[in-house]
């Protein structure tokens, strides 16, 4: 095997005349080296192999059956050709397989790879992408189960995204986070685009629901859903997600409230995701000076009024947690499961049974203040409750001699009685009357 350089060398002193032996000994190689370099039969920088290669006469069935079924299994063609006479491991096998590149392009399956991409243009003002992301192990106490998810919105044009944390992705939890990241944003672009989500579109047809439609009515905005397996169509908030999810929940700490995770969430938006510089016609913006120039419209005075319906499970003080503060109830409610319920735009809270009966309006407090509303009257029955409960008698000692009292010794007597009654033998009862004719017979002599 020749260098790089060798081969050059070779060829440049071969054009200009030289025989294969002078370049061989000015080059310090063997003649026949330097012959299948110049011939083209050797790469400069592959070894030859040493030895046939034994997936040689495989390789014709392989990229056959291959072509014929592009996601056949490794496991099974190896299957195929050991009984056909191959006898290297599997490993060794499909280290064949990729380096001749026998498995073709598959591009129903993979519509965003392996082909030519162009690139988008978007106007400024002309459109926001969204789209769920879903995070995995919230801190436990945030009560989410095993994920929490997060809506991201980004501007199209200038690049700038916000995101919210929720707990769902029902669609009253969509509409309130439309418009939460909307107002962060600064305003409403003249189209929204979504990818194919059940709470938008229908995923078949790609047709506005009808429930959605409302909301974008609401909003004044189009709706533009993907084309079906065009995953690249939405790529900037493509790349709001992965950047989300490695520079903001990657290291979130385990002691923050979903509140102060959000919060977290706007400032590195804000000090971080807005300071990045854009390439432009007239040289280089930051993305907050994009953001600036591109005309949004103001959103709506109050939001779409959407009924956002989430279960707890009132505490043992009747309190009921919801968005980082606490709504009392009635204390005969306490450690039982009701249903929190908030239109959207509204000052107050609902808190109703599992049968849907509304016991409880409060005023709805700031996301994560850690207010405690509470009822006057919830207050009164809670302490009367808890009076109630209480006893001033001292608890009994575990060592403390107590005898039966009087009331169960006469309950031991009767007991003691009626089995008594049931084990004696009934008194029997004679009829002399019989004995009497039995002995006249007796007496009575014969003649």
């Amino acid at each position: 095997m020749i260098t790089r350089e060798e081969d050059i060398d070779a060829h440049a002193l071969h054009r200009r005349g030289w025989t294969i032996s002078a370049i061989a000994r000015h080059l310090g190689r063997d003649r026949k080296t330097i012959r299948a370099y110049l011939r083209g039969d050797r790469e400069p920088g592959v070894r030859a192999r040493a030895a046939a290669d034994p997936f040689g006469p495989f390789a014709a069935y392989c990229a056959a059956r291959l072509a014929e079924d592009p996601h056949l299994w490794a496991t099974t063609l190896f299957d195929e050709v050991t009984g056909l006479g191959y006898g290297r491991s599997y490993p060794t096998f499909t280290r064949a397989l990729r380096a001749r590149g026998l498995r073709p392009h598959c591009e129903p399956c993979h519509p965003a790879k392996g082909r030519a991409v162009a690139v988008i243009e978007h106007p400024p003002g002309e459109e926001t992408q969204w789209d769920w992301v879903e995070l995995p192990d919230p801190p436990a106490h945030w009560g989410w189960g095993g994920k929490a998810c997060l809506l991201v919105g980004a501007l199209a044009h200038s690049g700038r995204w916000r995101g919210w944390l929720s707990a769902s992705m029902d669609q009253p939890h969509l509409i309130e986070g439309l418009d939460r990241v909307t107002r962060a944003l600064g305003g409403l672009t003249a189209a929204w685009r979504f990818d194919r989500m059940a709470t938008v579109v229908h995923p078949e047809s790609g047709r506005v629901t009808a429930s959605f439609a409302a909301v974008a009515k609401h909003y004044g905005v189009q709706v533009r859903p993907c084309p079906p397996r065009r995953g690249n169509r939405k790529g900037v908030v493509e790349k709001a997600n992965h950047v989300a999810a490695q520079r903001f929940w990657r290291t979130l700490p385990d002691d923050l409230t979903p509140e102060q995770a959000q919060q977290l969430l706007d400032t590195w938006c804000t000090r971080r995701g807005d300071v990045r510089l854009r390439a432009t016609a007239d040289g280089k913006a930051t993305v907050a000076t994009l953001a600036a120039r591109e005309p949004l419209r103001p959103a709506p005075p109050v939001p779409f009024p959407a009924t956002m319906s989430v279960t707890r499970t009132v505490s043992a003080q009747a309190l009921v947690s919801f968005r980082g503060n606490f709504y009392s109830v009635a204390p005969e409610l306490a450690r039982t499961a009701v249903t929190v319920r908030r239109r959207l735009g509204s000052a107050h809270i609902d808190i109703a049974t599992a049968a849907g009966t509304v016991i409880a309006r409060h005023a709805l407090a700031p996301d994560g203040a850690g207010t405690m509303v509470r009822d006057h009257g919830h207050v009164l029955a809670l302490e009367q409750a808890a009076m109630t409960a209480a006893s001033t008698a001292a608890p009994h000692r575990r060592k403390q001699r107590i005898p039966p009292g009087l009331a169960a010794l006469a309950a031991a007597d009767a007991l003691r009685a009626a089995a008594g009654s049931a084990t004696e033998p009934a008194e029997a009862v004679i009829d002399l009357a019989r004995y009497a004719a039995a002995a006249r017979g007796r007496n009575t002599l014969t003649t």
